[in-house]
């Protein structure tokens, strides 16, 4: 029997088609992203770079880009000349406990208005995103107010009660709830599992990535927060980092290779958890297009 070719089978159309060969290892849009990944990476690099100078180097012009003897001890000066391990506790405990309660609190609320009906369902939703089109600084001299009367001012729970859910949050899971299976929840309500059941064994544990993406998101803002903690901390025990940087800047000099060691420093938890939750983004973009 004589061997038969392949090309010759009909197909979808027609014929199968000998498979293309690629000419490039990767996709041709990288040649439009590389470069703009290296534009926003140089910043990064720069910070980097400086924190290994002299202070001298740092003030040079032009500027330095290679420091030539790398200075590590700008580091360890960093972190000893000014309580830097006390402003990481507060800025972790700050920013551990806003992303816990934002991750609760944002799912019950994106709970009820995704699955549960009630009078004014809508309404209430509308005004509440609404106010996402108030900038922060029209209501600080009222989130002030409410906080000093609370008696939190130059604590950590000023920079925790006002945070602990938001408008964002409420709305990305809300938005992620509607596109579950509501089979499963309804065949779970007939086996008469509770509503705070069903959310916390069924809905959340399908939310993976959005949780991920919400916690991500509200860490960068809580780490990141600069003008809240400015109004309400002046205490230096009860500084956050970002607050705390500014102890290397004076009124007529700064120590800018120990600023730029400080802002590394500070940068590290961001990328650590950028990079574990990464996956779940992807699983994300690839879960939005499930709808029950």
């Amino acid at each position: 029997m004589s061997a038969i070719d392949v090309r010759t089978l009909p197909g979808e159309t027609g014929m199968v088609e000998a498979p293309r060969r690629k000419w490039l290892p990767f996709s041709a849009w990288h040649f439009l992203l590389m470069p703009v990944a290296i534009v926003m990476l140089v910043p990064l690099v720069w910070v980097v770079m400086t924190s290994f100078e002299t202070l001298a180097q740092t003030q040079h012009f032009p500027p330095i880009l290679w420091p030539g003897t790398f200075q590590w001890h700008n580091y360890p000066n960093a972190f000893t000349s000014v309580p830097f391990a006390r402003w990481f506790w507060n800025t972790t405990v700050v920013t551990t406990v806003v992303v816990v309660s934002n991750l609760l609190l944002c799912s019950l609320a994106a709970y009820g208005f995704a699955r549960i009906k009630f009078l004014g369902r809508g309404v209430a939703y509308f005004f509440l995103l609404a106010t996402l089109l108030v900038p922060l600084q029209v209501v600080l001299i009222p989130t002030f107010l409410i906080v000093k009367q609370m008696h939190l001012l130059n604590t950590l729970g000023a920079l925790i009660v006002p945070n602990l859910a938001n408008v964002f949050g409420i709305f990305l899971l809300t938005q992620f709830f509607r596109t579950l299976p509501i089979e499963l929840e309804e065949a779970a309500r007939i086996d008469g599992a509770s509503r705070l059941k069903i959310l916390f064994v069924i809905v959340l544990p399908l939310s993976l990535p959005a949780l991920a993406t919400l916690a991500v998101i509200q860490f960068l803002w809580t780490w990141n927060d600069f003008l809240w903690p400015l109004v309400t901390i002046y205490k230096e025990s009860a500084f956050t980092i970002q607050l705390g940087l500014m102890s290397f800047q004076g009124s007529h000099a700064t120590d800018t290779n120990l600023l730029m060691a400080g802002n590394v420093m500070s940068m590290l938890p961001m990328l650590i958890l950028f990079i574990a939750a990464q996956r779940y983004f992807v699983r994300g973009i690839a879960t939005q297009g499930l709808k029950g």
